[in-house]
């Protein structure tokens, strides 16, 4: 061989729906070289070691849709580029980032293909593309390779740069009802839905959380003085200023007591049921350097709870349990402690996995040091064989309780809430049985807290999921509201512009604060934002994040969509005007009629099953995608015989169309004359058919929304190009 190496020419973002999918991937170029002669079967061992690397690629389907598939393609022999395909995703699923979509296609230049792969994040995936080449690699020249220090690599990539499972299980369930997500910076700040009927999310916190009640969530004792003050149960307690004054706080109390920081989390610096003052004085120095304030409070016997309210509601609620080690007689605590507890795999060190499986590594900190010593021992005592030694009081073990919770308690927790003033709200609660009232087994409300995590009701020890984010997206968009503005995407090779200019502007005769970006600029509300070409992805996505914006006008030309994707993942309305027989895109292996069809496709792919498409009745390619339109379909003819039209019009559907000088909106067999083209000034004197196609596609487009006739009428009558700056058609 000459060349026998996998080369990735280029990698592509797609950032959107796609010729490929509706959901980002990305898109490498590779050269296999002289490996098109050698395809799997023709590498001894190289199956063998592969699936001794790789063994749960067991699981991938492969194209005969069955476990085991892709095993059975490597055997009968396929080529490096599928191969890697199936590695990506793999490794990715590995690093905790399962399923996906993923393609290998062949380009015309032997030895090139494309793979195509889901992106849950840009730079995670570019990695595991570069990890799975070096790793197919080592298979095929029989190299070792340690697949386990690569997908480490890509698990703590992943943690520090994908959405967190709290983030991720809103986003989720909006999506589960068709709530288009962004994600607006690298860390947790996520919109749902566009333009003036977004909301924003920042983990469990919403765009509805008050700021003061987040304040008053902080201050424990404030929270506490509050529900006290409207008959809630909490601990009775207060403020102290020093370890004796600790410590006559707990006599004028009554032992035995808590402390803890006043505006600490995650239980940080609380210590449980002591008793004696040198306990009390040594939890003080804890608590002092966890928060800025030390509550001394009595102390509620029983387990803790966290109890998830959101919007006015009692979602889910969780048990916690305490950690123990059981001493061998030659081990040291410390010792026991990584071996029965850190060991357990729900225990992983890096955050995303911890957060995901509801569980801590255990530390010897402070709080444990004083636990410890309260039974006579240290992190390196050896308790003796059988001795149960307790480590902390909650090990955060969360047990699912949902359906146990007493009626009067989940009442109790959303009155908490809503005296705290938060639509979110985690709240903490101590009671030795969750499904009797607080007053018949003392229990109390310990803490309320502002952005809870939710991972231990998505994935509790119990393994019961509860739909948490799915409640949330729920209580930010109720009923049937989906957060979605109506977007208008027009795409062809050519005469887009024009249509977009018109679209935008009867939309705004309606009423609406319309965002437009086009060739011509970036317009908000007829406001010129940015000029020149925006026709790329960030331009149109500007007008999405808008809160400004009632509806959108994206124009999208083909090399946007094959080199960055459409940056909504639906829309109202899709037009697609016209496809140039001649056009192709070679820098981007886009080389034939087919191709470029499957570029376009795209635009009526994202019709919502409540939009419609709207068609060139005189365009083969084009009518050829009414068949893949979820919504309606409504077509556009400068020939009002355009074949297309008979079985169209025939099945009771609607068209824009011309006949004899006049421009008609045409049902089935019910024929509406909306104006000749003598009255509209782009149509009048003698138009080329691209400028009639252009008025008719956008009227197509406004009728499409419910614009009324009489209201399209005037405006394509008043739309005058020679005072509307930018008009030119592209």
């Amino acid at each position: 061989m000459t060349h026998k190496h996998i080369e990735i020419l280029s990698i592509t973002h797609l950032q959107g729906p796609s010729m490929w999918t509706y959901d980002p991937v990305l898109e490498a170029l590779i050269d296999i070289g002289d490996l098109e002669d050698f395809p799997s079967n023709k590498i001894p061992g190289f199956y063998e070691r592969l699936t001794a690397w790789i063994p749960s690629l067991i699981e991938h389907r492969c194209s005969y849709d069955e476990r085991g598939g892709f095993l059975r393609r490597l055997k009968e022999g396929t080529w490096p580029g599928h191969i890697m395909e199936h590695v990506v995703l793999e490794l990715q699923s590995l690093a905790g980032m399962s399923g996906g979509f993923g393609r290998a296609r062949e380009v015309s230049k032997r030895g090139v293909y494309k793979v195509v792969v889901t992106c849950w994040q840009e730079d995670v995936t570019r990695r595991a593309i570069y990890g799975a080449r070096d790793l197919v690699m080592a298979a095929i020249e029989d190299r070792s390779f340690d697949v386990t220090e690569l997908v480490d690599e890509l698990r703590e990539m992943a943690d520090d740069l994908c959405l967190g499972p709290s983030t991720g299980a809103i986003v989720d369930g909006a999506k589960s009802r068709s709530i288009p997500a962004i994600r607006l910076t690298d860390g947790s700040l996520v919109q749902l839905g566009y333009g003036s009927r977004q909301r924003r999310i920042w983990t469990a916190e919403t765009d509805r959380t008050s700021a003061i009640a987040e304040g008053i969530s902080r201050d424990k004792d404030l929270t506490k003085q509050l529900l006290s003050a409207c008959g809630i149960r909490v601990p009775q307690g207060r403020i102290v200023n020093s370890p004796q004054d600790a410590w006559e706080a707990a006599h004028e109390i009554g032992l035995p007591v808590v402390v803890k920081p006043s505006d600490g989390n995650h239980g940080r610096g609380v210590c449980l049921d002591l008793s004696t003052q040198a306990d009390i004085e040594a939890a003080y120095a804890i608590a002092f350097e966890e928060g800025s304030d030390v509550i001394v409070e009595n102390f509620i016997p029983g387990a803790e709870h966290r109890l998830l309210v959101v919007g006015g509601r009692m979602i889910a609620a969780a048990s916690g349990d305490v950690a123990t080690v059981t001493g061998d007689g030659t081990s040291s605590v410390r010792e026991l402690i990584e071996k029965q507890l850190n060991s357990d795999p729900e225990r992983a060190l890096d955050t995303l996995a911890r957060e995901e499986l509801g569980l801590n590594p255990v530390r010897l900190d402070a709080a444990t040091r004083l636990e410890l010593s309260r039974q006579g021992l240290t992190g390196d005592s050896i308790p003796e064989q059988g001795r149960s030694v307790l480590i902390q009081r909650n090990g955060n073990v969360s047990v699912d309780v949902t359906s146990k919770v007493h009626p009067s308690v989940a009442q109790t927790v959303v009155l908490a809430a809503r005296i705290v003033g938060l639509d979110i709200a985690g709240i903490d609660l101590v009671t030795q049985d969750i499904s009797r009232p607080l007053e018949q087994t003392g229990g109390a409300i310990v803490e309320v807290n502002a952005g809870p995590g939710l991972t231990m009701h998505v994935k509790s020890a119990g393994g019961v999921s509860r739909p948490v984010g799915r409640a949330i997206a729920d209580h930010l968009f109720p009923a049937d509201d989906d957060g979605r503005i109506p977007i208008v995407g027009i795409s062809g090779t050519h005469g887009r512009t024009l249509t977009a200019r018109l679209v935008a502007h009867l939309m705004h005769l309606e009423g609406a604060r319309v965002g437009l970006a086009c060739m011509d600029g970036l317009y908000m509300d007829k406001r010129l934002i940015l000029g020149g070409d925006c026709t790329c992805f960030e331009s149109s996505r500007r007008i999405l994040i808008n809160r400004m914006a009632d509806a959108a006008v994206i124009e999208s030309t083909p090399q946007m969509m094959v080199s960055e994707a459409l940056c909504y993942d639906r829309c109202a309305v899709g037009v697609v005007l016209r496809i140039d027989p001649e056009f192709r895109m070679p820098a981007h292996w886009i080389e034939d009629p087919e191709h470029v069809y499957k570029v376009l496709r795209t635009q009526v792919d994202v019709v919502l099953p409540n939009g419609v498409a709207v068609l060139n009745a005189s365009d083969p390619q084009v009518v050829e995608m009414a068949a893949l339109c979820d919504g309606d379909v409504m077509l556009f003819a400068v020939d009002s015989q355009a074949a297309a039209l008979k079985d169209h019009l025939g099945d009771g559907r609607r068209a824009v169309l011309l006949r004899k000088g006049n421009l008609l909106l045409v049902t089935g067999q019910q024929e509406y004359p909306l104006s000749d083209l003598n009255s509209i000034p782009l149509t009048s004197g003698n138009p080329d058919t691209e400028t009639l196609e252009n008025v008719l596609a956008a009227v197509g487009a406004a009728w499409s929304l419910g614009i009324s006739p009489e209201l399209i009428r005037a405006g394509i009558q008043a739309y005058d190009p020679a005072i509307s700056s930018g008009a030119a058609s592209h």
